[in-house]
Order: C-alpha cells, then sequence, then structure tokens
C-alpha cells in the first residue's frame, strides 16, 4: 500500500495583534536545504505512483492535443516600420521562431499571404532569432524582452533560463553587417526597448523584494556598469515599468500600486533628459496616458477613475497636461472603460458591458476634435453575432497604420485575427487558428446561467458543451473554473486541450465571481479587502446552481483555479468540500496571510492594496486568519468535514507563490485525513514548464486527473 511521504513537524511560533499561532512546517520554506529538496522529490514520486493508473489517459490526452494542433505554423505578420515580423512554430519544436520579411513600402498595408502548409520561407524571409537555438542546454527557457530598433538594425532580447522572470538582455546587429555587441545586462524585469535612436536601451531592475523599482539606461556598446539610473520608486507599493507612445514622440515611465498610478514622459528626441510627471500621484486615483496628435497638436488622452469607478477618458494638452481637461468619454455606471489606443488618424477605445469585452473605432478629423464634441458622437461599435465573446486590440505597433488588428474568440470559435479597415469599416480576416481533425463548432453550445449568492447577488456562469452528449436536466461530468481576483476577468476563449474534455461528454464551466472584473469595478471592489469572502462564496453558490438546477452533481464536479484562483480553490475546499468530487488547485495561493505579514517577500507590499494589510492591522489580520486555507483546513474527525480528491501543482522557482505554500496545506491536509496530491516542477516558474510540448503534457496530466475524478468517459467517443 502506497503511503504518502512524512513531513516531519518542528513548530515555529508567529505572534501578531496578540496572536500566536505555532506553524509546523514553515520549515519547508528553506528552498536551498537538502532535506527541503529531498522531501519534494518523495511527494513528486508519491504522485506519480498515485496517478500511475492515469498515465494511459494522460498520453492518450496528449495526442489529442497535439492530433488537433497544426504544428508548423506561423502567426499572421504584424507591420512596423519598413518590416513585416511574425513567429514560426516547427513539429517537433517546443519554441518560437521569430522572422520578418521587408514591407513592399509605405503603402504596403497586405500582411504577406500566409502559405497554407506554413512551413514555407515567404520572399526576403530574415530569421531574428530561434528560441530553439537559445534554449538548447536549459531545461527552463522564456522570452522576456524583445525589440527591434526603429531603422530595424538591432534586436534586444532578454532571457530567463530559470522560471524565476529575471532577463539576461543582449544585443545582436540584425542588419547582415556582423556587427558584435558584449552588452550583458544581468537581473532585468522584461519589457526593455531601445529608445528611437536606437543608441540607448531603457531597463528595469529588481530590489530585494523582486519588486521591478528602477528604471536605467544603457548606451548601446557600453559596459552595463556605466548604466545611468534615470528613476528609482522608493514606495515599496509601486512597481515600475518602462516603455514608449505608439508615436515614438514620448518614452514613458510608470509607476502603479494596485490602486494608485503616476506616469512620467520624456520627449524621445533628448534621451538623456528628464522625464516629468503627467498627473502627480493621488492615493485611489489611477490612470493611462496614450498619445495623439489632434488639429496639429500634441495631446494625452488619459483614461482615469478621478470621481469615476468605472473610469473616464478626457483629453489634456500635452505640454500643460494639468490644465484644462477636454471630456470625451464620459463615466457610464454601466460601462467598465478598460483603455484606448491612439493612431494618426484614429483612436480604439476598449470597453465591458454586460460582462463582455467590446472594442469601438473613432477617426481623428485632421482639424481636431471640435469644441464641445465628445468620442460619443464618432465611436462605432464593432458587432458580433455571438451570445458569448471576447475581442479585443492586439498587435498594433505602427502609428500610421490605416486598419485596427483585433483578436477575437469564443468558446466555441478558434482564436481569429481580423484587420478593420478604418476609412470603410471593412473587417478582413486574416487568420483562424487551424483545429485539426473533424472539429464541428456546431456540436458545441455556449450558454449564460446565473446563480444566486448567498446575499441575494446574482452571479454569471458560462458554459460550453457538446449539446449531442449533454442533455440539460441530466447530470453532467463537469468543470467549474474561477479566479476573482485584481479585477482580472475570464473571458470567454476557445481551447484546443479543452475538446479533450468536452467530446468526453464534459461540461466546461467559469463562475464569474466578485472580485474579477466581468461586471465592472463595483463587481471588483465587492470581492476584495474585507469583502473577499465574496469570491468564495460566490463560487460555493455558482458549484450549488449547478447541481441543483440538474447540470451536474456534487459526485461530478471539479473544481479548478490557479494562483489567486488557487486560493479560491483552497477556500472552498474549507467551506463546501462536499460539493465537489475534486480539487484542482495550480501554483496555489494557499498560505496568504504568512505571505502578506512578511513585506520582504516578492509581492507582499503592493498586495496589501488587494487584500490589506494584516501586519499593521488587527483587523484585517482576523479577516485574512479566518478564511486562509491553510489557517483553515478541518479535522475530518472533530469537524465532521470530508475533504475532496485535492490535486496541487506548483513550480519550484515561482516567485510569485512560492512553492512553499502548496506544500504546508498539503501536509496540513494529511494532518486532518485528506489524501492531497502535490506535484512540483523543479525547473519551471509561476506559468508552469516551458516549451509548448511540456505544456501540453503537463496540461494532459492535469486533464485525464480531472476526468479520473468527474467519472468521464476515459476513451472520448
Amino acid at each position: 500500500m502506497l503511503t504518502p511521504p512524512v513531513t516531519p513537524k518542528r513548530p515555529i511560533q508567529r505572534e501578531h495583534h496578540g496572536d500566536v499561532v505555532t506553524d509546523d512546517y514553515e520549515w519547508l520554506r528553506e528552498k536551498d536545504d537538502p532535506e527541503v529538496l529531498a522531501h519534494l522529490h518523495a511527494e513528486n514520486a508519491y504522485t506519480k505512483a498515485k496517478t500511475e493508473h492515469l498515465s494511459l489517459l494522460t498520453e492518450q490526452v496528449f495526442e489529442e492535443i497535439r492530433a488537433r494542433t497544426k504544428e508548423t505554423d506561423l502567426s499572421v505578420p504584424t507591420r512596423e516600420g519598413e518590416w513585416w515580423y511574425f513567429t514560426r512554430t516547427r513539429e517537433g519544436a517546443e519554441y518560437g521562431i521569430h522572422c520578418r520579411v521587408p514591407a513592399a513600402g509605405p503603402d504596403d498595408w497586405e500582411p504577406p499571404v500566409l502559405p497554407e502548409s506554413g512551413g514555407e520561407a515567404l520572399p526576403g524571409e530574415q530569421l531574428l532569432f530561434d528560441e530553439n537555438a537559445e534554449a538548447e542546454g536549459h531545461e527552463f527557457f522564456a522570452l522576456g524582452s524583445f525589440d527591434v530598433s526603429a531603422d530595424g538594425t538591432l534586436l534586444l532580447t532578454g532571457v530567463d533560463v530559470e522560471g524565476d522572470e529575471r532577463y539576461e538582455l543582449r544585443i545582436r546587429a540584425i542588419d547582415g553587417s556582423g556587427r558584435t555587441f558584449d552588452d550583458v545586462i544581468p537581473g532585468t524585469s522584461g519589457g526593455a526597448l531601445f529608445d528611437p535612436s536606437g543608441r540607448f536601451v531603457f531597463y528595469a531592475t529588481v530590489d530585494e523584494s523582486w519588486r521591478p523599482d528602477t528604471i536605467w539606461r544603457h548606451e548601446v556598446g557600453t559596459e552595463a556598469s556605466a548604466d545611468v539610473r534615470v528613476f528609482s520608486e522608493p514606495d515599496e507599493r509601486y512597481w515600475l515599468g518602462v516603455g514608449m507612445t505608439r508615436s515614438r514622440r514620448f518614452l514613458v515611465i510608470e509607476a502603479g500600486s494596485n490602486i494608485t498610478s503616476e506616469t512620467r514622459l520624456l520627449d524621445a528626441d533628448d534621451p538623456t533628459g528628464e522625464f516629468r510627471v503627467v498627473w502627480p500621484r493621488r492615493e485611489g486615483v489611477e490612470y493611462d496616458v496614450e498619445h495623439l496628435v489632434a488639429g496639429g497638436r500634441d495631446r494625452l488622452l488619459i483614461t482615469h477613475n478621478d470621481g469615476a469607478p468605472n473610469f473616464e477618458l478626457v483629453s489634456v494638452a500635452a505640454d500643460d497636461p494639468e490644465g484644462p481637461r477636454r471630456m470625451l468619454l464620459p463615466h457610464d455606471p454601466a460601462v467598465r472603460l478598460e483603455g484606448v489606443d491612439a493612431f494618426r488618424d484614429f483612436v480604439a477605445v476598449e470597453y465591458r458591458r454586460g460582462g463582455l469585452p467590446r472594442v469601438a473605432i473613432a477617426k481623428v478629423p485632421a482639424a481636431g476634435i471640435p469644441e464641445g464634441a465628445t468620442a460619443d458622437d464618432t465611436l462605432h461599435e464593432l458587432a458580433f453575432d455571438e451570445e458569448l465573446f471576447a475581442v479585443g486590440v492586439r498587435g498594433n505597433p505602427d502609428w500610421v497604420q490605416p486598419q485596427l488588428r483585433i483578436g477575437y474568440t469564443s468558446f466555441v470559435t478558434p482564436s481569429t485575427v481580423f484587420d478593420v479597415v478604418v476609412a470603410t469599416g471593412e473587417r478582413r480576416l486574416r487568420k483562424r487558428q487551424p483545429v485539426l481533425g473533424d472539429y464541428d463548432p456546431a456540436r458545441y453550445v455556449q450558454r449564460r446561467e446565473w446563480a444566486t449568492a448567498e446575499d441575494g447577488t446574482r452571479v454569471p456562469i458560462s458554459l460550453v458543451y457538446r449539446h449531442d452528449l449533454v442533455t440539460p436536466g441530466t447530470p453532467a461530468p463537469t468543470l467549474l473554473y474561477g479566479y476573482g481576483s485584481y479585477e482580472h476577468s475570464i473571458d470567454p476563449g476557445f481551447g484546443v486541450a479543452r475538446l479533450s474534455l468536452l467530446d468526453r461528454g464534459m461540461i466546461f464551466a467559469v463562475a464569474h465571481v466578485r472580485g474579477g472584473g466581468e461586471l465592472g469595478r463595483h463587481w471588483y471592489e465587492d470581492g476584495k479587502k474585507l469583502r473577499k469572502k465574496h469570491t468564495f462564496s460566490d463560487f460555493v453558490a455558482v458549484a450549488r446552481h449547478l447541481s441543483d438546477e440538474g447540470w451536474t452533481a456534487p459526485d461530478r464536479l471539479v473544481a479548478q483555479g490557479g494562483s489567486a484562483g488557487g486560493l479560491l480553490m483552497g477556500a472552498v475546499a474549507n467551506l463546501a468540500p462536499g460539493a465537489f468530487s475534486g480539487i484542482l488547485a495550480e501554483v496555489p495561493f494557499v498560505d496568504p496571510l504568512t505571505s502578506i505579514l512578511d513585506p520582504s517577500l516578492p509581492l507582499t507590499v503592493i498586495e496589501w492594496d488587494e487584500w490589506g494589510d494584516p501586519l499593521h492591522d488587527p483587523e484585517v489580520y482576523a479577516y485574512m486568519k479566518s478564511y486562509s486555507p491553510y489557517e483553515n483546513v478541518r479535522d475530518g474527525e472533530h469537524g465532521g468535514r470530508h475533504y475532496p480528491p485535492i490535486l496541487a501543482v506548483t513550480s519550484l522557482n515561482d516567485t510569485r507563490v512560492l512553492y512553499v505554500e502548496p506544500a504546508k496545506w498539503v501536509a496540513r491536509l494529511r494532518d486532518a485525513g485528506a489524501e492531497p496530491l502535490l506535484r512540483i516542477e523543479m525547473a519551471a516558474g509561476h506559468g508552469g514548464v516551458s516549451g509548448r510540448y511540456a505544456s501540453w503534457r503537463e496540461r494532459a496530466f492535469a486533464y485525464a486527473w480531472v476526468i479520473d475524478r468527474a467519472k468521464a468517459h476515459p476513451s472520448g467517443e
């Protein structure tokens, strides 16, 4: 009989606000301790042995994913400057291959025709960066920064080979000159870029808590030790990022906490000059800045929430941003304004209405926006005929382009790329994600349901299933996904891997719980800090609704969530263990109180705006302790609770949710008589393993476990 690894108890006490807590498993935090590593390897061995019966099913699901995927393919080319850029994938290769071809001229806005097979070279194709070659010899590989100088002669890349989201920057020539560069900049946080001249690189580094806190300027061809510190942020609640407006008119530094932001601009013609603040930070005010030229004058489009919870859009003079504001899109309590993208001749606005994302386009009049006019006068929303869908602005780097590229998908429509010709409104289909085999969207149904939470709030649910395999009213095996934090919305989207569930007669459902952003800023605010428990009770209400309405049954319903959604999984395991036949918790944030009490850990201080500050506020401390999954595991004998099987998946090098959280949680669950499994990727980060085949195998393993726990047919049709 298999027995789980024994986790020794080594009590450590912590005390805050007069509350003394004994933690038996905090010693597992010592990542470099040989005993800790041995324990994690033992957990992996145990999980492998306990899931050996799923190995055939795992391989079957993996092969299904592979068989449905066009392995040799390429992305739709994107025009920037004098080149069309795109990425190739090749059968058998884990990573992408970045390429480009020259544009025919300034008026060439038709992407090169994609070869049917995806494998042939395009005329004039130039290889820029082969991730597969760069990844050789590394167990993990991730490309962070990727930027080409404005003149198209230099390439900047940032690579992470550990999974800890720290990237090493390098520069190489791509003009055929044979120029070499010894520039090596370690420890950056991603998002580095050239200035328009190509002479300088701007990048961010992190402090001891791994917070991006400093922006640097590097001169190409010099030692990193000579780099100039441009700006440092002393407030631990704020993270920094650096970028550039699409017009290449301004370099941008953004400082942001979870509730407050501040933007600095620098004329790109003066890259060694001083950045200036657009609007000084004010607690609780968030804003984003875009550059627009209207009537020959530089304007800034600012999306902000100053007195406008769902945000509004104003225009200000670039040389006097604190001066008069022209209202373009006023606040609307039914519409969550999410952002604006400015181009030379038009703007695109993204917003959320009725729980779904939307995109609208407005032309920029040559004479500028007339006094008193608003964007409402000219905005044209893009319409789609599906009940559930997701749409967004995607990959539009060129300031003068005459068309807007958008991405569109739904639960039944594979990811689709359109170019919208702004002058005519024509919508040109550039590519739809190939799905090999006999995929027929007509077999599948997507629909919206509503559950009623314990406080009477109506909570939306999205469902997708095969109509020939699922009969409403007859309980079907179901996977219920949830997240519910950071105002992040889980929008309808197609998944090739998910077909392996749907074609086995499973329902895939999404609980759009409070704490997410699906229904606007109020939906987010009602599921954070001292209202966080709404996220958990909403998910339980959705689970019970699906069972009560006959969509599924508790013995056929599996819950899934990752990261902050893993916190949700841990919380509902304590709240309603009998509602689920299994719980899949991926990189789960299940020991939040311990983490948020330690300001030296990555993310902690900035997270106080999301969860509250338990270190200094006893009310927040007590509230978090009352829902923390690790703190509230109930003993089966005394609590009368029976935990369903739980699979916790984590990564050793994750810097966002440390592996120790699920490791401790699993040990505590075993103390209570539960039988959880822990799987640790020993060479991965927060996003899991790198490489598409490795990622497919990871997903296949998780889905095999889900299929087994939901009692779905293991072999499909």
